[in-house]
Formats: C-alpha cells, structure tokens, sequence
C-alpha cells in the first residue's frame, strides 16, 4: 500500500529519550508523499531535559513536516469530524499515556486525536516507550492490544537485565506497521528483541 496522499496525525508523548529514533521514521513517511500532522502533548511542549528543550523538538518537527503542531485539545478535536486522518501514529508512547489511552482518559492534544480517529473507525498505531509495559501497566498495554483498529509497532525489552519490565518499539518499523495497519493487519512478529535492533 503506498503513503502517496494519506493524511497521518504524528503523536508524540514524553518519552524524550526516544525521539531521535521517531524522527528518522516521520522524515520516511513524508518522503513517501503523506501528508504527517504533528500533534503534541503538553509535557512534550513545556519541558525542558537533557535531550532538549520542548520548543526545540517543537521548531524541528515543525520543519519536518511542513506543519504547525497541533498543541491543544481543541486544536485537535476537528480531526474526527471535519480533518479526518487516514491513520493516527503515537511514537513514541510512554506509559501513563498508554494507560489514560487504554482506560479512555482525554487529557492531551495526542488521545484526543487517537480517539477521534477510533471514532471514524481508522487504524491508531502505537510505539511504546515504557519502564513498566511488563509490570502494573502491562493490564493496559493487553487491553489496547485486544482493541480493534489499534496496532502495535513490535515491540520487545530494551534491557531485560537492568530494566525487566521495560519494553520499547522497534522504530524502524513504523512505516511497514502503517501500511500494514491500513490494510486491517498488525505487523508481525509485534513481540522481538529490541535490544537487538541492528538485525
């Protein structure tokens, strides 16, 4: 399936660590003619870290995409009825987000987008970026995975020595999980080994 013309909302979430690795995948989806709109959380906004400040990755992806962020829940809430995607990325995902996700909190720009895309019964695709998808978060990340129209980039342990119940997606393989989200399909395998990511 090709990306030519497919309008993508682009997720991102707290996980500050990981948006070195979601920015390579976001430039893949514009080069194969989506149109990408980048939607924000408020922590992703307003914080400022030792990978950068918020204003910083703000102006970057900005530039990337040839939008402007969407930064508000009312910003956001025309994509289900009047700027409807085609499918709806959240990369990196972190776990509190995954939890108010999956127990139908609306407290961002990025859920209020996931589930107005839900609502017109289109793909939302996850990449997880958690410490805890293998301990009390693990009853959330099952109940996305057994919801229809939700689809995983694979996923796996990024150190099972130090940080056992931490899981992270395999950014690599975000444009294959859409095109094969919009077909109706998760990729598989969606469980490998992330630590292993130069396979």
């Amino acid at each position: 399936m090709t990306l030519k013309g497919k309008r993508i909302g682009f997720g991102l979430t707290g996980s500050h660590c990981t948006y070195d690795a979601v920015f390579p995948e976001i430039e893949k989806l514009v080069n194969a003619g989506a149109e990408v709109l980048p939607i924000v959380t408020f922590t992703v906004k307003n914080t400022e870290t030792r990978f950068g400040k918020g204003e910083d990755w703000i102006e970057r992806i900005e530039e990337l995409t040839g939008n402007k962020v969407i930064d508000s829940i009312v910003k956001a809430e025309p994509l289900g009825p009047k700027i409807p995607l085609d499918c709806m990325v959240i990369a990196p995902l972190t776990g509190g987000s995954m939890s108010k996700f999956a127990n139908a909190l609306n407290d961002s720009p990025v859920l209020m987008a996931a589930k107005a895309t839900l609502r017109n019964l289109k793909p939302v695709v996850l990449g997880i970026s958690t410490n805890d998808a293998l301990g009390l978060n693990g009853t959330n990340l099952m109940r996305l995975m057994s919801t229809k129209n939700i689809f995983f980039i694979p996923f796996g342990q990024d150190d099972p020595v130090k940080k056992p119940n931490s899981m992270v997606a395999r950014m690599t393989l975000l444009d294959k999980t859409v095109e094969a989200a919009m077909r109706g399909e998760q990729l598989q395998p969606v469980l490998i080994e992330k630590y292993k990511d130069s396979e």
